[in-house]
């Protein structure tokens, strides 16, 4: 008989796994946000990883993994890790199939070849997995906020950075005043203590979370800034804090994630933002009905 907090009914597919997750997420036990947090951080491992080395990864015990399948209805682990499996077949039948094109065609003999293929590969995985995950209303929604900002302030830290670094190079192509946090000067929480609620903060940060960011975000979002970030879980300490929140998932070769699918949805936004700055200019400049202002 399942415990009053646990569900009767075990989500179905992957989607209505996260979403369980997200859902109950502040009423679960450490232990098992843990397990939720690498859980949907880390989908492809849950789907072929061992129970002893998931446990492992996530540092938890492996009866932690069967306490964590039968809150959501499951009977046991490897009925939670069929979702998991589920997921990357029929999402990734085409990668399937690339990779034994790649074995057939002797790969590993070409050494460093190779490796370029296996993380060009895992880009394209990024980029598809991307298309299919970011609604339009969300894209739309973070766009306007951003857009309709004074300055926006840019966080990130260790892998992140590049992405808000290349922001940080186009916006100021493109005109948008942006605000780098990040110096070596050490004044970060300084330059933030600027921001107000006529502002906004793009905050961008992945599992192991880094704390300077989440702590800046949250500092934000209380002082009535609004935020967007960029995260890869539903339980990132980011999401709570955001107005709009992304949830970007890198596929890895040999555990290194590349950026493909982060950079592309940050790029996307920045051109948005300018477009959508520039449209809105032009209408003032029309002014009511289409007509013209005089200089």
């Amino acid at each position: 008989m399942p415990q009053s907090d646990e569900l009767s009914t075990p989500p179905r597919d992957f989607d209505e796994l996260k979403a369980a997750i997200v859902a109950r997420r502040s009423a679960l036990p450490r232990r098992l946000t843990d397990v939720a947090g690498y859980a949907l951080g880390n989908p492809d491992e849950m789907a072929f990883g061992t129970a002893a080395g998931i446990a492992a990864a996530a540092q938890v015990q492996p009866s932690t993994l069967v306490r964590f399948a039968q809150q959501f209805g499951f009977d046991g682990f490897s009925s939670l890790q069929k979702v998991f499996r589920d997921r990357l077949r029929e999402r990734n039948s085409s990668y399937e199939e690339r990779l034994r094109l790649i074995d057939s065609s002797g790969t590993e003999a070409r050494g460093s070849l190779g490796l370029l293929d296996g993380f060009i590969d895992a880009g394209q995985r990024s980029l598809d997995g991307l298309r299919g995950s970011v609604e339009a209303d969300t894209f739309e929604r973070a766009v306007a906020l951003l857009a309709g900002a004074r300055a926006i302030y840019l966080i990130a830290r260790r892998r992140s950075y590049p992405i808000a670094a290349y922001m940080a190079y186009a916006f100021g192509k493109l005109r948008v005043q942006c605000v780098s946090v990040g110096t070596a000067a050490g004044i970060d929480d300084d330059l933030l203590a600027l921001a107000g609620p006529e502002d906004a903060g793009f905050v961008i940060s992945f599992s192991p979370y880094a704390a300077e960011s989440v702590a800046q975000a949250r500092a934000m979002a209380a002082r009535g800034v609004p935020v967007v970030a960029l995260t890869d879980s539903g339980l990132s300490p980011l999401a709570e804090h955001a107005a709009v929140w992304f949830e970007v998932a890198e596929a890895d070769q040999a555990g290194f994630r590349s950026l493909s699918a982060s950079l592309a949805l940050a790029m996307a936004l920045t051109v948005g933002v300018a477009e959508t700055r520039r449209h809105r200019r032009g209408k003032r400049a029309r002014g009511p009905a289409g007509t013209t202002i005089p200089d």
